[in-house]
C-alpha cells in the first residue's frame, strides 16, 4: 500500500478524533438542570424535537391563557397580550405575533430565535444539549473525512500509474486489495455514524425517557385537568399529544406535523377554557 495513501488516512483520523473531542459533553450526573428541578416543558421539546417542538409548547402555554389563537390558512396569531409569564421562550414567541405567521416562519422570527437559542445555551451548559457551535465544526470535519480518504485514493493510484484498475496497484494483490478497503472504509463508516448522533447528549435521552415513564400519555384528555401536565404530555410526545388535547387549535394553527383531513375523524365539541384547564 502505498505510504502516500497512509498520509492521508492518518489526517482522516485526526479529523475524526477532533470531530469526537468536540462532540463530547461532560457529565452532569451531578450537576443536573440549573434549578435542581426538571427542565421546564420548552426546554423538553427542545431536546425532543428541536426549534420547531420549542415554539410548539410555546405557543400550548400562550393558548391556555387566551393569548394567542388560529389565524387562516393554517397559521397562529396574537389574542391580546401575553398574560402573566415570565418565561422567556413564551414571551419571544409572542413578541413575534406582529401578524398571523405559519408555525415554521414563526420558529424563524428573530425574537422567538433569541429565545430559543437562549434556552438552547442553558441547556448546552447543563450538558442535555451539544453546543451548537461545536457540533457544526464537528460536522464540518466529519465531512472532510471522506474527501480526505477520496483524495488519498486518487492520489495514491495516480503515483502508482493507474495500476489500481487491474487490482495490483494499490493493493498489491488480492490479499492487498481488501487490507486497502479496510483502512479505507472504516474512517468513512465511522464519520457517518457520528455525524448521525444526534444534537441531545445521552443524559437527555435517559431524561426524556424517565419522564415517558413516569408520565404515559393518557387515554382520554377529561384525565388531566392541569394546563402545564398538557405542556409536559406535549413537550414528551409531540402530535399524539397535540392531537388529544388541543385537536381544534393544533389542526386550524398548523401545528401538527403530518396534519389529518380537516373533515375526518372531527373531535367532538370541547368544552370552553377555564382556569388551568387544558381544552383547545
Amino acid at each position: 500500500m502505498p505510504t502516500m495513501l497512509w498520509w492521508f488516512i492518518g489526517v482522516s483520523c485526526a479529523e475524526l478524533a477532533l470531530a469526537a473531542a468536540l462532540l463530547r459533553t461532560r457529565s452532569q450526573e451531578t450537576e443536573g438542570w440549573p434549578s435542581g428541578a426538571e427542565p421546564p416543558p420548552q426546554a423538553l421539546a427542545l431536546l425532543r424535537g428541536g426549534r420547531r417542538a420549542a415554539v410548539t409548547v410555546a405557543l400550548v402555554a400562550l393558548h391556555q391563557r387566551g393569548a394567542v389563537a388560529a389565524g387562516r390558512k393554517r397559521t397562529v396569531r396574537a389574542n391580546g397580550g401575553p398574560g402573566r409569564t415570565r418565561d422567556p421562550v413564551q414571551l419571544g414567541v409572542h413578541g413575534a405575533l406582529h401578524r398571523a405567521l405559519a408555525l415554521r416562519a414563526l420558529a424563524l422570527r428573530p425574537e422567538a430565535r433569541r429565545a430559543v437559542d437562549a434556552l438552547r445555551a442553558e441547556l448546552g451548559r447543563a450538558g442535555l444539549l451539544r453546543p451548537p457551535t461545536r457540533l457544526r465544526a464537528a460536522r464540518v470535519l466529519l465531512a472532510c473525512v471522506p474527501l480526505t480518504v477520496g483524495a488519498g485514493l486518487l492520489a495514491a493510484w495516480a503515483h502508482a500509474g493507474y495500476g489500481g484498475a487491474s487490482g495490483t496497484g494499490l493493493g498489491g494483490g488480492p490479499g492487498g486489495v481488501g487490507a486497502l478497503l479496510a483502512v479505507t472504509v472504516a474512517p468513512v463508516l465511522v464519520a457517518v455514524a457520528l455525524l448521525r448522533l444526534p444534537p441531545a447528549t445521552r443524559a437527555a435521552r435517559q431524561l426524556l425517557a424517565g419522564l415517558r415513564e413516569r408520565h404515559p400519555l393518557p387515554a382520554h384528555r377529561r384525565e388531566v385537568t392541569d394546563g402545564r401536565l398538557v405542556q409536559l404530555y406535549v413537550a414528551l410526545y409531540g402530535d399524539p399529544a397535540l392531537a388529544l388535547f388541543l385537536p381544534r387549535f393544533s389542526r386550524d394553527g398548523g401545528l401538527l406535523d403530518r396534519p389529518r383531513e380537516p373533515d375526518r375523524n372531527r373531535p367532538p365539541p370541547e368544552p370552553g377554557r377555564g382556569a388551568g384547564h387544558p381544552s383547545a
